[in-house]
């Protein structure tokens, strides 16, 4: 018994250092942090949606912490790769990621695939989001589809003989495209690319027909004559398109939003996570950024971390279910 008694005093003078080291560490990293320019990692090509929010916060982003902010594109997988990278870096907020809601189907996909997950949710902690833009459905100009309707009607009376491309297997033009064919029983093939902008240019050169993709993939195209919008995957007009109607409205209740949120790896210290939200939230009401992603056809809708984190898990559990219902894709 006495030996335990002289122990005591060690124990809890050794719990309070341990305690003390962990406090030291947490302050040294946001005194430290950043100590050399951040890698911003967008997991897939340039041209997409990721890519064009990823540019402008990277340029605010690096004035707010005084270092530079380099966007890397790491496509493939249908962002796996990307995001995988992020996972397993370490967790000293010198690498970052931008993405999409796609994240939220491919844990899900690989395991209907039957190989393990290239990542989970929890190895990534949210910082913000940045925009949620319903995805919009666009034919050539030159087609002769002039509504959705026309549409719908072609497909059903040719059954497999039109396509549309996507970013990939699961991803956020793949999904909801197949929401919709099982909502409006379609049978339409689908083509994927390596990303939005490769998939947006296969159907401007006549190889696809249709393209379900977020509005800062083709507004620019819509505006200029090449390419039609028929419907989108939204509850409300959009701004960037206010005479485009919803697929609700058009009698195929279907909802879905191709999202963009910033992220680090999980462990990252809190400190380094707290200055990571002040200049997000900093950058978001930045009057050159909101000016840039709006004129792509994308305007801000923020989220700070923890409403994102709960946003987060809602749309996660919701995508499980779209994931297994699509089945296996090879």
């Amino acid at each position: 018994m006495p030996r335990i008694h002289f122990q005591l005093p060690i124990l809890i003078a050794s719990a309070v250092l341990m305690l003390s080291g962990v406090s030291a560490y947490a302050a040294a990293a946001d005194e430290a942090w950043p100590s050399k320019p951040i890698t911003m990692i967008v997991p897939f090509p340039p041209g997409g949606v990721a890519d064009t929010v990823a540019r402008p916060v990277a340029q605010a982003l690096a004035k707010e912490l005084k270092k530079s902010v380099v966007v890397e594109n790491r496509a493939g997988a249908g962002g796996g790769i990307g995001i995988a990278q992020v996972a397993k870096a370490t967790p000293d907020g010198h690498t970052l990621l931008m993405s999409l809601s796609s994240m939220t189907t491919i844990p899900e996909a690989d395991k209907i695939l039957g190989r393990p997950p290239m990542f989970e949710l929890a190895q990534l902690k949210p910082i913000a989001r940045f925009t949620a833009d319903p995805t919009v459905l666009v034919v050539r100009a030159d087609s002769p589809w002039n509504n959705l309707n026309d549409f719908i009607s072609a497909v059903r009376s040719k059954p497999g003989a039109y396509q549309y491309s996507s970013s990939g297997n699961y991803g956020t033009m793949h999904v909801p495209m197949e929401m919709l064919k099982a909502q409006a029983n379609l049978r339409i093939l689908h083509i994927p690319y390596t990303g939005a902008a490769p998939a947006v240019l296969g159907l401007l050169s006549g190889q696809v027909d249709a393209v379900s993709t977020g509005p800062a993939s083709v507004v620019q195209h819509i505006k200029s004559g090449k390419l039609r919008a028929l419907a989108h995957w939204g509850t409300d007009r959009l701004a960037a398109l206010p005479d485009v109607p919803s697929l609700k409205q058009s009698g195929f209740p279907v909802e879905y939003a191709q999202w963009s949120g910033l992220f680090v790896p999980a462990n990252t210290p809190e400190p380094v996570i707290a200055r990571l939200r002040d200049a997000a939230q900093k950058v978001a009401d930045d009057p050159a950024v909101k000016q840039a992603i709006s004129t792509a056809g994308s305007p801000i809708m923020y989220m700070d971390a923890p409403e994102f984190q709960r946003y987060l898990a809602a749309d996660a559990e919701k995508m499980k279910d779209v994931v297994k219902k699509i089945g296996k894709v090879d």
